[in-house]
């Protein structure tokens, strides 16, 4: 079968991709940028296109068994989202998977928590067989805090202490390709969610076990987590991620052992462990410093 898989170059579609490769799909994907998208392999096929564009819209989904729907975080994200929905529904699209955030409606608030819930609606409303995927905090979103961490010693995104129930990944993206590829999942929410939930703190002490050094957790100060930020984000993404760790703090963002359950069933699998993961990426971490320290 083929499967068009939407932001595919991003942390979550490319996982996404290679997946549905694993598992002897075909797979297209559509970016706005060919060179980008290439390194996601000899095998996938690329279309050259815009959401917003109605142009790009017209034959998206011909000859595709499904699709994978993940829009990044921007400030036309609902747009994109329900434009690519909408095509779907006149295409004809027979099979849909749409990430959405957990806890999505207990925030509306948040730009991007709320954007995502006039999509779902969409979704729902959609007569084809859609499957939704609320998936929690990345484990991968830490690659982003490298330096932070290795050079400085310092774990800076400001979880709180409720906790947040982080997800691997690649558990989403088995999950995806489940839900394209087999019976059962039509009609269906899942909250895709760790086995636990870690605070600020409890993340950099698992850190600090995997690489064995103290690595330290810079705390909630979400002014002081602002200025630092718009060095390096723009304003709106800022003031959006601002209110979410807010959320965070004051609420968390917990799954329950009914969802572990039900994703340990899905995927065949316990939901992978965040301890597990970071022992993985500081090994990476390590043998890639190695590398470049001998260059």
């Amino acid at each position: 079968m083929r499967f068009l898989v939407l932001g595919a170059t991003g942390t979550v579609g490319s996982n996404v991709v290679r997946e549905l490769l694993a598992r002897g799909q075909q797979v297209r994907v559509l970016t706005r940028d060919p060179a980008r998208a290439r390194a996601l392999g000899p095998d996938v096929e690329f279309l050259k296109g815009d959401l917003l564009d109605p142009a790009t819209l017209r034959g998206l989904y011909d000859g595709t068994d499904g699709a994978f729907v993940v829009n990044p975080v921007s400030q036309t994200e609902a747009s994109e989202g329900l434009m690519a929905v909408s095509a779907a529904m006149d295409s004809g699209l027979k099979r849909l998977v749409y990430l959405s955030v957990q806890h999505a409606d207990r925030a509306p608030h948040l730009p991007h928590f709320g954007s995502k819930l006039g999509v779902e609606a969409a979704v729902r409303a959609a007569r084809l067989d859609w499957t939704i995927l609320r998936p929690s905090n990345f484990f991968q979103n830490d690659h982003w805090f490298r330096d932070a961490i290795l050079q400085y010693g310092v774990y800076p995104q400001p979880l709180g202490d409720v906790g947040v129930s982080r997800v691997d990944v690649r558990d989403i993206a088995e999950l995806a390709a489940i839900a394209l590829t087999q019976e059962g999942h039509a009609g269906k929410t899942y909250d895709v969610v760790g086995p636990r939930a870690l605070t600020g703190a409890e993340t950099a002490e698992v850190w600090s076990a995997a690489l064995g050094r103290k690595v330290a957790y810079a705390g909630d100060d979400l002014e002081a987590w602002e200025k630092q930020s718009l060095q390096y984000l723009p304003a709106w993404m800022v003031y959006d991620f601002k209110l979410m760790y807010r959320h965070f703090q004051q609420n968390g963002l917990r799954g329950t052992p009914a969802d572990t359950a039900t994703l340990t069933r899905v995927l065949g699998h316990a939901p992978r462990r965040f301890e597990d993961f970071a022992t993985e990426t500081a090994k990476i971490w390590t043998r890639e410093g190695a590398a470049a320290a001998q260059r």
